[in-house]
Parts: C-alpha cells; sequence; structure tokens
C-alpha cells in the first residue's frame, strides 16, 4: 500500500496536573508530527460549499450567517490552489451537497445513487405533541434563522448551487448523505476522509454525510484547517474562537487537522522525493 508522508496537528488530551489551580491547563495541548497516510483509503470531500449571493440580493442570509463572506473568500483563495492539486495528483475528491436538487443531473451522483441503492428506513421516532411543537416553533423563530429572516432562508434553498470554485468536475463523487457517501467510500476503497466546506462545528459536524455520520460507519474524519471556517456567535466572531474549538474537537473525536500547503506539497511528492 503506497503512503504519503505528512505533517499533522494532534492534540495531547491528558496530562491534568492537580497542583494547578486549572487542572487542564496541564494538558499536552496541541502538537504536531509526521506521519503517514493511505493513498489508495484516503479522500478529501468537500461540504456545502455553495455559491454565495451579494448581500444585496440576499440580506437576511448574511444577517443570519455572518460566516458567509469568510466562506467565499475560502472558496476563492483556497479553493482553485487545493483542488487543482488534488485533481492533478490523482488523489480521490468527493463532494456532499444539501438541499435544492441542484445536482441531481450530474454523473457523480447519480453514480452514487446507483452504488447505494435505496436508502435503508429511517431510525424510530417518538411521537411528537403540540407542546414539543410549539417549542420547536419557538426555537425556529427566536434562535435560528430568526422570525425576520424565515421567509428567506425557506425560500434560498430553490437557489443553491456549488461555489463556482466548488464545482464538481467529470464523474467526481457526490453524494446527499451518509449511505450514498458510504457507498462512494467503499467503492473507492476509502477509509479515511479529509474535510473541507463549511461550517466545522455545524454542517461538516452533524448534517447528512458529516463526521459523525461517518464516524459510526467507520471512517476516520480529519480536517483542512485553512479549508473551513465556523458558525461563530456574538462572543466568539471577533477572534474566531469557535472554529479553534472545532479544530480542537475534530482532533480529539474525529481524527488529525492538516495544514492546506502541507497536504498540497505531500500529494504532489513523486516516488523518492524527500519528505
Amino acid at each position: 500500500m503506497k503512503t504519503i508522508p505528512i505533517r499533522a496537528d494532534y492534540y495531547q488530551q491528558f496530562g491534568a496536573d492537580y497542583t494547578r489551580d486549572v487542572p487542564g491547563e496541564g494538558y499536552g495541548g496541541w502538537k504536531s508530527a509526521d506521519i503517514e497516510i493511505s493513498a489508495e483509503r484516503t479522500a478529501v470531500v468537500v461540504m456545502h460549499a455553495w455559491d454565495v449571493r451579494p448581500m444585496a440580493q440576499d440580506p437576511a442570509g448574511y444577517n443570519e450567517c455572518e460566516y458567509l463572506p469568510r466562506a467565499d473568500a475560502i472558496c476563492k483563495t483556497v479553493f482553485p490552489k487545493l483542488l487543482s492539486a488534488i485533481r492533478v495528483s490523482g488523489f480521490k475528491l468527493f463532494h456532499v451537497v444539501g438541499r435544492g436538487g441542484y445536482y441531481e443531473h450530474l454523473p457523480g451522483f447519480q453514480r452514487a445513487v446507483a452504488l447505494a441503492g435505496p436508502a435503508p428506513a429511517g431510525q424510530p421516532r417518538v411521537e411528537n405533541d403540540p407542546v414539543r411543537s410549539k417549542l420547536d416553533r419557538f426555537r425556529y423563530e427566536n434562535v435560528w434563522p430568526g422570525r425576520p429572516n424565515i421567509a428567506s432562508y425557506e425560500r434560498s434553498w430553490a437557489g443553491t448551487r456549488f461555489h463556482p470554485a466548488a464545482q464538481p468536475h467529470g464523474e467526481e463523487g457526490i453524494a446527499a448523505d451518509a449511505h450514498q457517501l458510504t457507498a462512494l467510500c467503499r467503492d473507492a476503497g476509502v477509509n479515511h476522509l479529509i474535510y473541507a466546506g463549511f461550517a466545522i462545528g455545524a454542517c461538516l459536524l452533524i448534517s447528512p454525510g458529516g463526521m459523525v455520520d461517518m464516524q459510526r460507519r467507520g471512517v476516520m474524519c480529519s480536517v483542512l484547517r485553512e479549508a473551513v471556517t465556523a458558525v461563530e456567535n456574538k462572543e466568539t466572531a471577533r477572534r474566531e474562537t469557535t472554529k479553534e474549538v472545532e479544530l480542537w474537537r475534530v482532533a480529539l473525536n474525529f481524527g488529525f487537522v492538516f495544514g492546506v500547503e502541507e497536504f498540497i506539497t505531500a500529494i504532489g511528492r513523486r516516488p523518492g522525493d524527500n519528505p
């Protein structure tokens, strides 16, 4: 099996020091190491990299999703070099999509549907009731997307499309859920996915085809640091603290954190090149 040497970041979540006022400050914290990943059994997956409309066309979207300008900048400045390097190297590349049907005509999606077959029956659900429905509505109107943004939010899915910099090429696999992404992984022999896209800690973690889904199916899930951003809140937005916490979550619970430039260099090496 061909392996690729690469520098990776990981988190040492041990070494609590109970002589300190805060024992957790004794943890080893962020560290880097030279590891190897399998060239054959690893793939990059670009998730929810959607085209961002100008603010004037979607003021409600920008009102509820303050990360949109960062996501658009990443698509324009990081994705072209990253995806070009992946394609030139022959490294496997998948895409995970959202609602809207903008991908259904593409051969990569049709291939995933054929590989996956019918989706299994969903998990049994507990019974809803009027009190619970009222709580759900309260959250919808007051937490996210918020009452002023509901109409725009519900219309926005109809116009969803790939960001021009993240458009799939040829028959690159396209999955709408974990069932289809698992089928693509099994067909390609992939057991390690490296995620790029939007947003870490939200969609990349818990949406269909995200890290929680795929880890439960036996897939290691890592991330490309500069190819993601996070949903920040009022208290974290200035320093993008949530992104740092979610990178830690990936390193702790799912896989590794790779730098984009280190990854591009690693997959571009020829046999015999010095690491």
